[in-house]
């Protein structure tokens, strides 16, 4: 069996290990994958869409008859919506290859048709767009509440953004400033690593994380 295990984080400064040693040790206990039937995809993008280089491969190899079984770590890792999951789920059955998913314990295999894994797979997809949708609205509620300060109207624009005639809008590498941040929120990058990954200063990345944070979700 040859097994593709897929692992993507968002930033170039994330780390794929702890992704790696799930996939890989699934691969071999559950699938009895030797590390010589282990193809492992790596993406460092955000997961909004599909158009990651890893993941276009993966699917190729897949649907050219390469590849017996997907091996993913959580959902998360795959897609963000419900849409992208259904068919990422659909172009692999199509080709005759296995899913698995490791932290949620879900397994969809293109002969069989199990309601229950399938309607969780879907459930999962669902609170995965519904938490970022709740997201979005924060941040645009966030942002309409300061407009009209007089930091916000003459005061440099914070990070991520862009002033348009007076109002804030996103800038074009605001995605990536709040992916950084919420690892910084989460202790999961520091702040010296954050401010070296968005090109700022320490006290900038401090300033949003406690002082603007609905301006980024977190």
């Amino acid at each position: 069996m040859t097994v593709a295990c897929y692992t993507r984080v968002s930033t170039a400064k994330q780390n794929l290990d702890r992704q790696l040693t799930s996939t890989q040790q699934y691969a071999e206990d559950s699938l009895g994958a030797s590390l010589a039937d282990i193809e492992v995809y790596r993406d460092k993008s955000s997961g909004t869409n599909t158009a990651r280089d890893a993941y276009q491969r993966l699917m190729s190899d897949a649907e050219a008859g390469e590849i017996d079984a997907v091996v993913a770590h959580e959902v998360s890792r795959v897609a963000r919506s419900i849409s992208d999951l259904e068919r990422t789920a659909d172009r692999l059955r199509e080709a005759g290859v296995e899913l698995h998913i490791v932290s949620e314990s879900l397994v969809m295999k293109p002969d069989e048709e199990d309601p229950y894994q399938r309607a969780l797979f879907q459930m999962l997809g669902v609170f995965g767009e519904l938490e970022a949708r709740i997201k979005r609205q924060n941040i645009r509620e966030g942002i309409a509440a300061r407009q009209d300060s007089e930091e916000y109207r003459h005061g440099p624009a914070p990070l991520g953004f862009e002033k348009d005639d007076g109002r804030l809008v996103e800038g074009a590498d605001y995605h990536r400033v709040v992916t950084v941040l919420e690892q910084v929120a989460a202790e999961e990058m520091s702040q010296r690593a954050a401010a070296q990954e968005l090109d700022s200063g320490r006290k900038t990345i401090r300033r949003a994380v406690n002082e603007r944070a609905e301006l980024y979700g977190l």
